[in-house]
Formats: structure tokens, C-alpha cells, sequence
């Protein structure tokens, strides 16, 4: 069987739930070969074994830290051509995306970006994208080269599947431009204690109709009951209420979880370019005729105010 990269996203050796979605993916088409860079590559290993990786290729170098993504490419352009992969594949994060555009260009492939899932063809790997503000949904395929394809989180289950996941050392020589862009400092980000955006299960997003900062207070009881992430609309974002780095949309992130929960949120068409794929959409909103009750599986028509702390405490008495 035919082997696939996985690139692997971690931090300091914890592998992101991304990662394990893409090697259940990838044990559809092939056998997956996870390459891991950077601090704590080799201690990914144990948990890439456990969902299928048959091999995983480690690689450290301060290159990874001290640079932009160009080390990256270099790296995972040395295992695609130990390797010779059916296909590459990739998390459908900023970084993601701009590694695997990067090495589709160095190697002549096309590229298939956002992928909601993919099943093997008899052509090669056909991929299933949802398009146009999620009023689509296609299935494409790479005709030239290798393809390479990122998979937007919470595509797919996490699947268990033990392989031997031996561990291998990668060779790499990085290129002049590797070194051309400099990280110069870090922030790190405040943590919430909440699910990040963009991989969470659930997301329990506020709009408009929150009505200000102070009562997103009510967004976040609901989310913190149910283990969820906060997300937010433009409106709100623009007003000064939640962080930009919350927005859900079209100019914001893109989700996927398996529930999403919009509070006062009209539902214009910017907004649901980025919750559109959501598994099971639930809106509460007191105006009847609002467009996010086009494409709920569940509605409420009232105001937040009354129907999402009765919903907090409904969870909350369940729980206990």
C-alpha cells in the first residue's frame, strides 16, 4: 500500500487533535508516514503510533523556532522525497496552508485546500470541499503531481489504530531562504482554559443581540457548562465586545464543530461562510424571520436573555 505524509502540528511534543483526524484520513488511501519538526518531535512518536502512523520521521533544529515556515518546507520537501508519498496532507490551519501551498509550488503539484473529507479514487485521493459559503459541496482530485491537501478540524473521528510507528531520523539541508525571515519575539497567548476556536466540539457563539461586552458573561456560562469555545460575529467583534482572535465568518475563523450555538446572531451571510459545515447548528434569536433560521436543525424564537441562562441551568442540573 502506498504511504502518505501527515504533517504533524504539536507543541513541544503534544500532538493536536488535528493531526490525529488526518491519520484516520489518511489510513483510507494509504499507509501514513507522520513527519515531525522542531522541539519534541521524537516524543510525538507514541502518540502518532497509536492512531496508525507505520513510520515518523523526527527532525529538531532551532531553524523551526527562530524562523517562519520556510525550515518547515524544507523539511517536509526532504521526507517527500525520501519517501515518494501517494499524497501530503496537512492541518487547514494558517500555518498549514501556506506549508502545503509552499511545497505544492516547489514540486509541481496541485493543491486542494479546506478538505471536509476524503476517500480513495481510483484516480488518486478525491477530496470533498464545501464551497461558495458552504452552498456546495464538491468532490475534487488532483491531476497533476502529488497532491497535496489540507483537512479543515473536526472533519473526521479520532480512530484508534496501533501501528508500529518507528521512529526515523530525517535528513535535512535547509535553503538559503530558510533563514530570511526572523522571529523576533513571542506573546504568549492568555489562555481561557477553553477549547481553541477552530477545534472545538462545540462553539457557543454571541451577536448583535448580546448587547454588549459585559454580557457576553451569559455566552460564556453556557460554554464553560458545556466544555464548549466562544465564538463571536463581526457585529460583535466590530462593536468592541469579544476579541478579534473570536470571530467566526467569512473574515474570521472557520469552524466545524460538531454543535454550534448561535445567540443573537442574524445569520448574514459572512457569518455563515464560517459555521455553515457545523455538524448540528442550534440558533436563539427573538426575531422569527432571522436568515440563521435557514439553516438551523434546531431554533429557538425568544430573547437570549431568558432562554440561554435557563438553558445554563438546565445543562448545569443535568450535570449534577
Amino acid at each position: 500500500m502506498a504511504e502518505v505524509l501527515v504533517y504533524v502540528d504539536h507543541v513541544d511534543g503534544a500532538v493536536r487533535k488535528p493531526t490525529l483526524e488526518l491519520l484516520t484520513l489518511a489510513r483510507r488511501i494509504g499507509e501514513p508516514v507522520a513527519v515531525a519538526l522542531g522541539n519534541g518531535a521524537a516524543d510525538t512518536a507514541s502518540t502518532l503510533a497509536e492512531h496508525g502512523a507505520v513510520k515518523v520521521l523526527t527532525h529538531d533544529a532551532a531553524e523551526y523556532a527562530d524562523y517562519l515556515v520556510v525550515p518547515k518546507v524544507d523539511a517536509l520537501q526532504a521526507a517527500y522525497e525520501a519517501v515518494s508519498p501517494a499524497a501530503v496532507l496537512a492541518p487547514s490551519s494558517a500555518e498549514g496552508k501556506e506549508i502545503a501551498a509552499r511545497l505544492a509550488l516547489r514540486i509541481g503539484s496541485g493543491i486542494i485546500t479546506d478538505a471536509v473529507d476524503l476517500e480513495a479514487g481510483d484516480e488518486g485521493p478525491v477530496a470533498t470541499q464545501s464551497v461558495f459559503a458552504a452552498s456546495f459541496t464538491t468532490k475534487s482530485r488532483v491531476s497533476k503531481g502529488t497532491p497535496v491537501i489540507t483537512v479543515k478540524p473536526n472533519s473526521a473521528a479520532v480512530e484508534a489504530a496501533p501501528a508500529a510507528g518507528a521512529v526515523e531520523a530525517l535528513s535535512v539541508t535547509f535553503s538559503d531562504k530558510a533563514t530570511g525571515t526572523k522571529v523576533t519575539a513571542r506573546t504568549p497567548r492568555e489562555s481561557t482554559g477553553r477549547p481553541e476556536l477552530t477545534e472545538a466540539a462545540i462553539v457557543v457563539s454571541g451577536g448583535r443581540g448580546v448587547n454588549g461586552a459585559e454580557n457576553f458573561a451569559i455566552i460564556e456560562a453556557l460554554a464553560d457548562e458545556l466544555g464548549a469555545a466562544v465564538g463571536a460575529s463581526r457585529a460583535a467583534v466590530d462593536a468592541g465586545w469579544y476579541p478579534h482572535t473570536n470571530q467566526v465568518g467569512q473574515t474570521g475563523k472557520s469552524v466545524s464543530p460538531q454543535l454550534y450555538i448561535a445567540s443573537g446572531i442574524s445569520g448574514a451571510i459572512q457569518h455563515r461562510a464560517g459555521m455553515q459545515t457545523s455538524k448540528t447548528i442550534v440558533a436563539v434569536n427573538k426575531d422569527p424571520e432571522a436568515p440563521i433560521f435557514e439553516l438551523v436543525d434546531y431554533g429557538v424564537v425568544g430573547d437570549l436573555f431568558d432562554v440561554v441562562p435557563q438553558l445554563t441551568e438546565e445543562i448545569k442540573a443535568r450535570k449534577g
